[in-house]
């Protein structure tokens, strides 16, 4: 019996479970805003690119 209260108090595994539900949610916010970040990347090396020809 001790063996098992042991097993459910050992806390080793929650750290990695955290990091992979935290990927998981950043790379499901990517997949739906993917045109907006796509759109907005482009108009900002757009904007780098007009603006570094008159220099």
């Amino acid at each position: 019996m001790e063996h098992v209260k042991d097993f459910l108090a050992e806390e080793d595994g929650v750290g990695v479970v955290e990091v992979i539900l935290i990927l998981v949610v950043l790379i499901g916010l990517v997949i739906i805003f993917k045109s907006q970040l796509t759109n907005l990347v482009n108009s900002i090396f757009k904007k780098i690119t007009s603006q570094s020809n008159g220099i």
